[in-house]
């Protein structure tokens, strides 16, 4: 029984209801996270499969693999390879393995699939593509990836970059 005096109404009352308006969010949906250093990366909601977070026993390591690679998981019957993000790009950091779970965002373009591993997953945003900056203070394994990058406070020198999966599935470095 309900028992909020509120909700009822008289017989000669009318019940107006006052729609709030939403706000309309602009720009593209994001999925942000952080590699082991600090920095942050965004990819384009459109371009993930699948977030997950294995245990590092549910990663099978591949014997003469690239070493770019942790090995394989898989993924809803899939099997996929799984990449040490932050080494492919040539991040400082070194992804911490040794723990209960390993975030791992799986890209997919066309049929292409391959599970990135990271440090932390961050959260979805809407960011405003038309908004993006060109940057040339990247490292040069990290720069063909990197679409552009947003400055979200003056303060900080490192922006918010944007990759590319298109460019990173369709990568050489993955036979290295």
């Amino acid at each position: 029984m309900v028992s909020n005096p509120d909700i009822f109404i008289e017989q000669d009352q009318e019940l107006s209801l006052e729609l709030q308006s939403l706000d309309t969010p602009e720009g593209e949906l994001h999925l942000r996270f952080y590699l082991a250093s600090g920095r942050e990366f965004a990819l384009p909601a459109t371009g993930i499969a699948e977030v997950t977070q294995p245990s590092p026993e549910q990663i099978t390591p591949i014997p003469n693999a690239s070493p770019l690679l942790l090995g394989t998981i898989n993924l809803r019957g899939k099997i996929i390879w799984v990449a040490d993000l932050g080494q492919f790009l040539g991040d400082s950091g070194s992804l911490n393995t040794d723990r209960p779970t390993i975030p791992i965002i799986a890209i997919e373009n066309q049929d292409q699939i391959i599970g990135l591993a990271i440090e932390r997953i961050g959260e979805m945003d809407w960011l405003d593509v038309e908004s993006i900056q060109v940057t040339d203070n990247l490292p040069d394994n990290m720069a063909p990836f990197v679409q552009g990058q947003w400055q979200l406070s003056n303060d900080s020198e490192q922006g918010l970059n944007l990759l590319d999966p298109a460019k990173m599935l369709r990568s050489a470095r993955w036979a290295a």
